[in-house]
């Protein structure tokens, strides 16, 4: 748990899967007031934000619960166990398609009835008409459709990695990248996207690629060119702006050089007066 609070003092909690910690989740949030913390039920399948990579995305502390150590429990047990986790618990904030328990056959309705505190259920939450879901985000990810993504998330969707070495390639005969290997991130479609590019602290205009290296040896790649200066750094994150184009095959490396070249042009358009 994040240490800004200690459990006692607890007064407060939010509770759900909170992959993604996308606008509907933060509307959650916004209810919980000083004395808050988030209860992250965690199915050990997050894959927009997984595992503590969560925490970066509210200044609330974060409480763990494996599903596997909750999904047994009936309505009374799972209040059983927030009241020993908190003390103080005076009122708890679920979203109106909340449920928990066994084949989740309990819902934010059992909580009020049983609960002796204060439970508030935030209503559906949309964008440009649409419901705000993890799995709908997860869906317009695998599609390319990162702006409407990125809406959704409040925020431009961000994978993390180590940097490793790649080819030699690129600094060779085409453009120098920074190459990295991600491990339970969803993935973009593949192709070439407009992003920033975080190594440590540091920050830059990027244009990377992800997908089967189609025209040399065909291998899976996610890497960034940086448009800036940048620091040397192990661990790498890019933050997805925009979709650029498909992957391609390429005859030459000529023709693959000129067509990154024209993404980084593209990529420089679409950041231009980002942040």
């Amino acid at each position: 748990m994040k240490e800004s609070i200690s459990l006692r003092s607890v007064e407060a909690v939010a509770i759900g899967a909170f992959d993604g910690m996308h606008l509907a989740h933060q509307e959650l949030f916004k209810c919980l007031g000083k004395k808050g913390a988030i209860v992250v039920i965690d199915k050990g399948s997050a894959s927009l934000t997984p595992g503590a990579f969560r925490c970066r995305y509210s200044a609330h502390p974060c409480c763990f619960l494996p599903l596997d150590s909750i999904r047994h429990l009936d309505a009374k047990g799972f209040l059983a166990l927030l009241r020993q986790k908190f003390v103080n618990l005076k009122k708890i904030v679920v979203g109106y398609d909340f449920a928990f328990g066994k084949d989740r056959r309990y819902k934010a309705q059992d909580l009020i009835e049983l609960f002796d505190g204060e439970v508030e259920i935030v209503p559906e939450i949309k964008i440009d008409g649409i419901s705000v879901h993890s799995r709908t985000i997860k869906e317009y990810i695998r599609q390319g459709n990162i702006s409407l993504a990125n809406k959704m998330l409040g925020r431009y969707y961000t994978i993390e990695g180590k940097r490793v070495k790649g080819q030699g390639l690129g600094k060779r005969s085409l453009v120098p990248t920074i190459n990295m290997q991600v491990n339970n991130f969803l993935l973009p479609k593949e192709g070439v996207y407009a992003t920033f590019t975080k190594l440590g602290d540091f920050v830059s205009k990027s244009v990377s690629f992800l997908g089967h290296r189609n025209t040399t040896d065909g291998s899976f790649a996610i890497e960034s060119h940086i448009l800036e200066e940048f620091c040397e750094d192990e661990r790498v994150e890019i933050m997805f702006v925009d979709f650029i184009r498909e992957n391609r095959h390429f005859s030459s490396l000529a023709g693959l050089k000129e067509a990154i070249l024209q993404d980084v042009q593209k990529a420089k358009a679409l950041l231009k007066g980002v942040e």
